[in-house]
């Protein structure tokens, strides 16, 4: 059992819906990045979604993209967003690590090191999972089995438009949990239709047997609340990147902690 299924399976036993705030690795600052993980661990984050910066994020709305494009100013890259998890790792062996992005920066890795060894040095980093926007699930079951046989998931993104046969495909080689996006189009864009959200998740049950999380448009604890009561995880990105760009160092941490724990009470009531 990957860390990523024992926290998820922990905490449905104890009745409780999983917190998974995104963050870009390297923003606000280069080097703040483990200090910000503990702290949302802290506030009450269960799974931290760690963004990889990359010069042309498709699937990412202008908070992200401009949060991405001040990471890579930074000089940050993958090789430097997998030795930050492993900097994590040093105080915190529980909280699983997911990274989050395209497929280029790993295919440039496994191109500088030698293949194979995006998912050699990931794994033993501490990160437990993957996410990469633009694998298909038909193209990528080589990919899967390598993450599995290192004990790390390969997570999935399902939206409003899939089919079901999408489904069945990402039901085939998603492991960990998949992650619903609620809205159409680009991360933080539009309102979030509870309702919507509600009357599709059945429909992706009867697909994917494994836990199913909702993000895009959950910006405040009223709305992780209400997707919370049928989703099984909650996660949240775009706010938190807003809530700290502009923060001075010293602020980036108990800032992003206070809002988990507004979050993670809200889950918890």
């Amino acid at each position: 059992m990957s860390r990523i299924e024992k926290t998820l399976a922990d905490l449905k036993a104890q009745n409780r819906k999983t917190l998974i705030p995104f963050v870009t690795a390297g923003f606000p600052y280069a080097d703040i990045t483990p200090k910000l993980m503990h702290g949302m661990v802290e506030g009450g984050a269960d799974i931290i979604e760690l963004g990889v910066p990359f010069s042309d994020p498709s699937a990412d709305g202008p908070v992200i993209q401009k949060a991405g494009d001040r990471a890579l100013s930074l000089g940050i890259g993958l090789a430097q967003v997998i030795a930050m998890v492993r900097e994590f790792r040093k105080e915190n062996d529980r909280t699983p690590v997911v990274l989050m992005g395209y497929a280029n920066p790993i295919e440039r890795y496994d191109q500088k090191h030698g293949a194979g060894s995006f998912v050699r040095d990931a794994s033993a980093a501490g990160v437990d999972g993957v996410l990469v926007v633009d694998y298909p699930p038909e193209e990528c079951e080589e990919f899967a089995a390598a993450l599995r046989a290192a004990n790390m998931d390969l997570i999935f993104l399902l939206a409003p438009t899939s089919t079901d046969e999408r489904m069945a495909q990402v039901a085939r080689v998603a492991s960990g949990y998949v992650y619903y996006v609620s809205l159409k189009g680009v991360t933080g864009a539009g309102s979030l239709d509870v309702g919507q959200v509600e009357a599709m998740l059945p429909r992706i049950r009867t697909h994917v047997s494994i836990p199913v999380g909702v993000g895009f448009g959950i910006r405040d604890a009223e709305t992780a609340k209400a997707i919370g009561k049928t989703a099984d995880a909650v996660v949240i990105g775009s706010k938190i990147i807003q809530l700290i760009e502009d923060e001075p160092f010293e602020k980036v941490v108990p800032v992003a902690a206070h809002f988990m724990r507004t979050i993670r009470k809200a889950l918890d009531a």
